[in-house]
């Protein structure tokens, strides 16, 4: 396994995995008997469905997918475990991507942690350029300057040089807000409403580059580890993805910065990635896209929550059909398969179609023992052919000035 691999740009991070965790993970004691009896531990617990409900297999989806949620490559950390420097490295190539992809019928996949400079021109260059049309790669801030008094330019002169590069959007990780500090690695955390980053959210608009953002994990990750939190032992395994005490901001009081800043650049597209960072309140993220005309929304590694709750989910997606773009939040093997919600191969795919195209009932949203993200399992929506033409591509599309 690369030493530039998943799991150890999140250690350094000290960050969950994009949202999302590894409780499921296939364990060494998973091929073990299943233990029995009064002593039995809920890490040993892995029920199965005593159900008799329909299974709908779905190889492929019904019209062309443009997954706007991937990552096909990683940037360099630095010990703290924020983005610094050019320096990136693939996961995989253009070619067995396409192999996937040309099963599922993705018609596109959008590298969203594609890196700044000449890093990002690499991987335009093996993706983008590899496949014309398959890929699109997405720039990312680099936080090594944060500390020059001119950084507010230099990372707005790094977004007109990643545009002319061919980038096609920036990425924004949680490292706003949550990770990047005053002195980079040190200080008070940097709020995601600095107005130091102004002049980068006017640049994107200037170049028509939408900003694929996640600033905020599940609401659980804020709460205390205790018996009421229903993510229990996935943040149990990992205690150090908790966003709980220290000098942590709020759940809230972080969504409250992001909304500020959304107001201030109405000309910049902002994509909330993972629901908005709140699939499991869709009123709130129902009202945020009412009040920002500039916000839409996409789907990656949320199935998990939207499928707990498919009739509001299915009235959110109905209400909100041209706002809901198409991801997964894929990230290919080896290092994809220690998040089985995540990890890029043919099964990933079968469950989101499955979720979106059928009224399938209890089934599981992660190819794994035990739910990764929590103990449930979820619910198919059966969307219509129209909304399903919207979210699986046409939006997307719209979004990313992407021609017919």
């Amino acid at each position: 396994m690369s030493d530039w691999n998943r799991r150890r740009w999140l250690q350094s991070l000290g960050l969950g995995a994009l949202g999302v965790g590894s409780g499921g993970l296939l364990r060494a004691d998973d091929a073990k008997p299943c233990p029995s009896g009064p002593g039995l531990q809920l890490q040993d617990f892995r029920p199965k469905s005593a159900l008799h409900v329909k299974q709908t297999f779905v190889p492929k989806a019904k019209f062309p997918v443009i997954d706007v949620h991937t990552h096909l490559s990683w940037t360099a950390q630095n010990k703290g475990g924020v983005p610094v420097g050019e320096k990136v490295a693939a996961q995989i190539t253009a070619k067995d991507a396409l192999v996937v992809m040309d099963r599922k019928n993705v018609r596109a996949m959008v590298n969203l942690t594609g890196g700044t400079g000449k890093g990002l021109e690499e991987n335009i260059a093996a993706f983008d350029k590899a496949a014309p049309g398959r890929f699109l790669t997405c720039t990312e801030p680099s936080y090594g300057d944060f500390l020059d008094p001119k950084y507010p330019q230099l990372q707005a002169d790094a977004i007109e040089h990643a545009a002319k590069a061919g980038a096609r959007g920036l990425k924004i990780l949680k490292a706003l807000g949550l990770v990047l500090r005053e002195r980079i690695s040190e200080g008070p955390l940097v709020k995601v409403d600095d107005k130091r980053f102004d002049p980068m959210w006017e640049a994107c608009a200037a170049h028509k580059l939408p900003v694929m953002i996640h600033v905020a994990d599940p609401e659980a990750f804020f709460t205390p580890i205790d018996c009421t939190n229903e993510r229990w032992d996935e943040l149990g395994h990992h205690p150090d993805w908790s966003f709980y005490g220290k000098d942590y901001p709020s759940f809230k009081e972080i969504m409250e910065a992001r909304d500020r800043m959304f107001a201030r650049h109405p000309k910049t597209s902002f994509v909330g990635l993972h629901v908005g960072h709140d699939a499991e309140n869709l009123e709130f993220v129902g009202q945020s896209l009412d009040k920002f005309p500039n916000m839409t929304v996409e789907i990656g590694a949320r199935i998990g929550e939207l499928g707990r709750q498919p009739r509001t989910a299915g009235r959110f997606f109905d209400k909100y059909q041209d706002r809901i773009l198409f991801g997964t939040d894929a990230v290919p093997p080896p290092d994809g398969e220690n998040y089985p919600q995540q990890v890029f191969k043919d099964e990933l795919y079968e469950i989101y179609y499955r979720f979106l195209e059928t009224e399938d009932e209890a089934f599981d949203y992660a190819p794994a023992p035990v739910p990764p993200q929590g103990r449930w399992q979820i619910y198919g929506l059966g969307l219509s052919d129209a909304i399903l033409k919207k979210v699986y591509n046409g939006n997307a599309m719209r979004v990313l000035g992407i021609n017919a």
